[in-house]
């Protein structure tokens, strides 16, 4: 592994090879007291708070958490989850949440860690590039909707704006072996997958084939994103494209759209928000 991203709602740090950047927190979330510093050395990073302390040093994701998954269950096909509109005002959730999955806005703390494979298979769209395998799994006790969680997963993925759209990759689904695992956990659990990682209940990680997803950015996602579609959009290729083995990249200039590999929770401005490898692409 030549290196480990972990995105962060107001802080995002990758760990590399050689040397490592870390970006300021954004506005209204945890951690404001930090500021931009980039830490040299072989494999060090660190978010440094405004009291010189490092929160992160030296970190490494090599735990997959596999051992905490139960066998996978037999494949069966995906079936359409239907949406009633007239639930929407009661839960405070709009259509768009009920796509991504989300039952209500209540996010736990802590759960048990269980995670919780999410039944289904589907084909890769495009099988004659190379084929990513990718296993969908939500911690048990989220209310999430799993089926509708891996349905947005999928979506995203397989996109024409996304990793594909230069016909280098198309993505199948699998609730078997993976070559990549897209999980969703809540604040605890996401603090233990990512270990040694500190994502102090607030973050989320990529490395090591598994792009952990904090249910509470899910909810929530962040103040630069006025479109929370686009920000789970986001989430979902930013920390995929890190498994995929893409670095970060910074913001071209004032008024462009912002790379897919821009660190966005931490901060969009000047550029625009974009949720896609391929943004132009049809």
């Amino acid at each position: 592994m030549t290196g480990t991203a972990i995105e962060r709602s107001g802080v995002e740090a990758t760990v590399a090879a050689a040397g490592v950047s870390v970006s300021r927190p954004d506005e209204g979330l945890p951690g404001r007291g930090a500021f931009e510093r980039v830490v040299g050395g072989v494999g060090a990073a660190a978010e440094v708070p405004s009291d010189g302390s490092p929160t992160l040093v030296d970190s490494v994701l090599v735990d997959s958490r596999a051992d905490q998954v139960g066998p996978p269950s037999a494949a069966t096909p995906a079936v359409p989850v239907a949406i009633d509109p007239s639930a929407l005002d009661a839960a405070g959730l709009t259509f768009a949440d009920r796509e991504a999955g989300l039952l209500s806005t209540v996010v736990p703390d802590g759960l048990s860690g269980e995670l919780v494979v999410v039944p289904g298979s589907e084909p890769a769209p495009a099988p004659e590039r190379a084929v990513r395998t990718v296993r969908v799994e939500v911690e048990a006790g989220l209310d999430v909707d799993g089926e509708m969680f891996a349905r947005t997963v999928m979506a995203t993925l397989n996109d024409p704006r996304g990793w594909g759209a230069d016909g280098s990759v198309s993505f199948a689904r699998t609730d078997g072996d993976a070559d990549l695992r897209v999980v969703l956990a809540s604040p605890g659990t996401v603090d233990d997958l990512c270990a040694p990682l500190s994502t102090v209940g607030e973050y989320s990680c990529g490395s090591d084939g598994a792009a952990v997803i904090n249910d509470k950015r899910w909810v929530f996602t962040t103040p630069d994103f006025a479109d929370k579609t686009l920000y789970r959009q986001y989430v979902i290729n930013h920390e995929v494209g890190h498994l995929l083995g893409h670095g970060h990249l910074e913001c071209p200039g004032p008024g462009e759209v912002a790379p897919l590999m821009q660190q966005q929770t931490v901060g969009v401005a000047p550029c625009i928000a974009n949720g896609w490898p391929f943004p132009d692409a049809a």
